[in-house]
């Protein structure tokens, strides 16, 4: 009967966690302790309880987390850097991978770039689009514009 008690504090203190920060945390675990639980009650051994604990804890989180992940954060909004992939930008400095230069200005900003596709130099006055952010850069592939589409991308309009 101890185990039993040990496992439903265990569940409710994971659950008191995961209600604490809605993070996806603790919820698989409290899947484990919960079939943990019901294994203590039909007077499992504690090596399968431990071992139904943890297996189901793992399974859960495997299979279920992606999807629910997904299914949360679906109408998340983009913030910051995030919000700067597939946008168009000007380039203020030839983007050169060999030498490792180039500056693009973007919403009025301007950032260390690279091309992605590691072509010849990206010309200055140059229309790119942002494909991917790495660190403190911005790659970027060129991009057939016209001249409002540069003004919209350096932020002018």
């Amino acid at each position: 009967m101890n185990q039993v008690i040990f496992w439903l504090i265990l569940l409710l203190l994971l659950v008191a966690i995961e209600v604490a920060t809605l993070g996806l945390t603790t919820i698989w675990f409290a899947g484990g302790a919960l079939i943990a639980v019901i294994a203590a009650a039909l007077n499992a051994p504690l090596f399968l309880q431990i071992a139904l604990f943890l297996a189901v804890s793992v399974v859960l989180l495997v299979f279920t987390r992606p999807v629910a992940v997904r299914y949360f954060n679906k109408d998340r909004t983009k913030t910051n850097v995030e919000s700067l992939v597939g946008q168009k930008g000007i380039v203020v400095k030839e983007v050169n991978n060999l030498e490792g230069t180039g500056q693009v200005s973007l919403n009025g900003m301007e950032w260390s770039a690279r091309s992605i596709d590691g072509k010849g130099p990206i010309p200055e006055g140059a229309v790119v689009v942002v494909r991917e952010i790495r660190g403190v850069k911005v790659l970027v592939q060129e991009s057939a514009a016209d001249e409002n589409d540069c003004e919209d991308a350096a932020g002018k309009n």
